[in-house]
């Protein structure tokens, strides 16, 4: 079993996003998970120079051969995933009208929800770079939430760097006990990357500046604050600095801020400071809201550096 540079837990489903809006009938198929999108953001901006890789669980059906099929042709290392013969690959909907997209899911005793602490692959846990979490993974099971925490935990003891996304969705979960699995984790946390709408709910704050001192003072070492077109704040404790958004053809957000996750986590394992990663994290960002769905529009490295180096300043 290699040991790879960027290892994401959660779960990953199939998606059916509504193509046009002149044909709300028609949807186009797809894929999605907030983990399994980040995964596969980090290994195209990787390529040949690391290995991204998931740990999950799916279902013995066709949308989990699907699912397999994808990581296959991403790169991503599918080792830790494990096929459950008594529950279902998830799926869901994405449709779109003026306040944006809204999801619907049919996820309740999905496989990927049957996932334990005894059912991780501990040995890839510690022996990975970063372990990627999100709290959407946490909320689908109780025992979903203790294998998220068990593997932040099996990372924090061995060095691996964790990267944590809140990832709100208040279908989930209730805001309180969201509010309280969220803050325990983001102190173990080595960057915390909450999006401005969920990080004002869970810490009460409209004001960017209070919102990045709260969770400094939950331990959060490296905060980035995204803000969608507006870009992205971030900060290390001693320095702040806000990177503007990026002007392109918005088609779809789904996935933008997965992308953002994988290409941050990339930048930090190359080196770059927190700043620097977050400007690149920033432009691979806008270049998936550039088409359809949650993995098509992920963008490679060279997109990237081209967006950067066009950008003003």
């Amino acid at each position: 079993m290699p040991a790879l540079d960027v290892l994401a837990l959660g779960e990953a489903m199939v998606e059916f996003n509504q193509a046009r809006a002149d044909a709300p009938d028609q949807y186009l198929r797809g894929f999605g998970g907030d983990t399994s999108n980040m995964a596969i953001a980090a290994a195209r901006l990787l390529g040949s120079r690391g290995i991204a890789g998931y740990v999950s669980r799916v279902g013995d059906d066709a949308f989990g051969r699907m699912l397999r099929e994808l990581w296959q042709r991403e790169r991503v290392d599918a080792s830790g995933v494990a096929v459950d013969p008594a529950a279902p690959t998830g799926v869901y909907f994405v449709t779109h009208g003026a306040a944006g997209h809204e999801f619907s899911y049919m996820r309740a005793g999905s496989a990927a929800s049957r996932i334990s602490p005894e059912t991780l692959p501990h040995e890839q846990i510690r022996a990975a770079r970063v372990l990627h979490v999100s709290g959407i993974s946490q909320a689908i099971s109780a025992s979903a939430c203790d294998a998220v925490l068990a593997a932040v935990a099996a990372a924090g003891a061995s060095g691996t760097q964790v990267s944590y996304d809140p990832n709100f969705r208040a279908k989930l979960w209730p805001l309180a006990r969201a509010r309280a699995v969220i803050m325990a984790t983001i102190a173990e946390c080595d960057w915390f990357l909450p999006s401005y709408d969920e990080a004002k709910l869970l810490s009460g704050y409209a004001d960017p500046t209070a919102i990045i001192d709260w969770c400094h003072a939950l331990g959060a070492p490296v905060i980035a604050l995204k803000r969608g077109g507006d870009g992205v704040v971030v900060s290390d404790g001693r320095t702040r600095e806000e990177i503007p958004g990026h002007r392109v053809d918005c088609i779809d957000a789904t996935g933008a801020g997965d992308c953002f996750d994988g290409a941050f986590a990339v930048r930090i394992l190359a080196g770059d400071t927190p700043f620097a990663a977050a400007r690149y994290a920033n432009a691979a960002a806008a270049l998936a809201t550039t088409g359809f769905g949650a993995v098509a529009p992920l963008p490679r490295d060279a997109e990237v550096r081209k967006l950067l180096d066009s950008a003003p300043g």
